[in-house]
């Protein structure tokens, strides 16, 4: 069986790892010059969708299918951590607050808590006096409830290092990986092709871009890329993960110190015309939330943008399109967190060991509906 990857992401590399793992033939296609790196925060050079995530892996799934995701790709990044002296995952739990002046929001967490516990999530809430001794590193005035996932980590150096770590092992299982090219995908009735060469199966994994891979095919996908924002900060932070759902803002430890991020912009942005560098208002707003609940008064030394996709349901489209063309995309800003499950999903549908996710089946919407761009991590 031949297969062709477009795009190689965290969810790519994998995906490509694991078909050539279970034997098939597989060629790896990625725009960029090289498969991830281990740097700390991106170049200002617009790059792919994982080179700009920020590496927190914090699941608190709601449903089966979702803890079952987040279940194994946690396990998997670990098993690769022990493997690889290039990448780690670093436990730290993650804290979401919400202020006492925001019932709704208090409601809302209270809810996808007790969601996430039926379905194995060791997460629980608690009133912020509660846990004040055990995170002194965070000022928690003004916080009506606080709600504490035990099974979390971060990535570090940074997500670059699961993708090159990950490459390197898909190039030992055989895949043939092309960088620098910029794939042409088509279906012509006999099966799916990439710059005119026909393959058994082809999968897209190319993020903000795959409503643009997608095209030359006529198939249209309910999926709308829009900015997310991250920030690295000089401040000595060593504490938990932390979610401010007022501010709208995370922030984590980070080799250089601190890392912020959210920064959503919540509109379709064209994926190859973007601001790649963060923008003042982000940066403001989210050292004024660090400031807030740390205490830390410190500038930014470096901030970026990157691009999340959006779909009218929150859900990723993942499975397949056209007989042969199969599509992972559309993360909402988790797909880093989700990628080696998805990745590992996605591989088993081509290769037929697995049925398909009907709550992520691409085509489950009755034609590409209207919808909204909302935040990722909103309540």
């Amino acid at each position: 069986m031949r297969v062709a990857v477009v795009g190689g992401g965290a969810v790519g590399v994998t995906a490509a790892h694991d078909l050539a793992d279970g034997g098939a033939d597989v060629r790896l296609y990625e725009r960029d010059s090289e498969l991830g790196d281990d740097r700390t925060s991106p170049r200002y050079q617009i790059e792919g969708s994982s080179h700009r995530a920020a590496g927190v892996l914090a699941p608190r799934p709601t449903d089966a299918i979702g803890a079952e995701i987040a279940s194994r790709a946690m396990d998997r990044f670990e098993w690769l951590a022990d493997r690889d002296h290039r990448f780690s995952v670093e436990p730290t739990p993650h804290v979401t607050v919400v202020a006492e002046d925001a019932p709704e929001k208090q409601s809302a967490l209270r809810e996808t808590v007790a969601a996430a516990r039926e379905h194995g999530v060791d997460v629980a809430c608690h009133d912020p006096e509660s846990i004040a001794d055990r995170f002194p590193e965070l000022d928690l005035a003004g916080v009506g409830l606080a709600a504490v996932t035990e099974r979390a980590a971060y990535a570090t150096p940074g997500p670059g290092a699961y993708v090159a770590a990950m490459g390197d092992r898909a190039r030992e299982a055989g895949v043939d990986c092309w960088t620098g090219v910029d794939a042409d995908v088509s279906h012509r009735g006999d099966g799916p092709r990439v710059d005119g060469e026909r393959f058994d199966a082809v999968v897209v994994a190319a993020g903000g871009w795959t409503k643009r891979v997608l095209a030359p095919t006529g198939i249209r996908l309910p999926l709308k890329p829009y900015r997310v924002q991250a920030l690295v900060s000089g401040a000595d932070y060593d504490g938990p993960m932390v979610h401010d759902a007022g501010a709208g803002v995370y922030f984590r430890p980070h080799p250089a110190g601190l890392l912020a991020g959210d920064g959503t912009v919540p509109e379709e942005c064209d994926p190859d015309r973007w601001e790649p560098a963060g923008d003042d208002w982000f940066v403001d707003g989210a050292l004024d939330a660090v400031a807030n609940r740390t205490g830390f008064d410190a500038d930014a030394d470096a901030a970026w943008a990157g691009l999340a996709t959006a779909t009218p349901d929150g859900e990723p489209l993942l499975g397949e399109v056209e007989s042969g063309l199969y599509v992972a995309t559309g993360w909402h800003g988790h797909g880093f967190l989700r990628a080696p499950a998805t990745g590992e999903a996605l591989a088993e549908q081509v290769l037929g060991e697995r049925d398909a996710i009907p709550a992520y089946d691409p085509g489950r919407f009755d034609g590409p509906p209207e919808f909204a761009v909302e935040e990722g991590m909103s309540l």
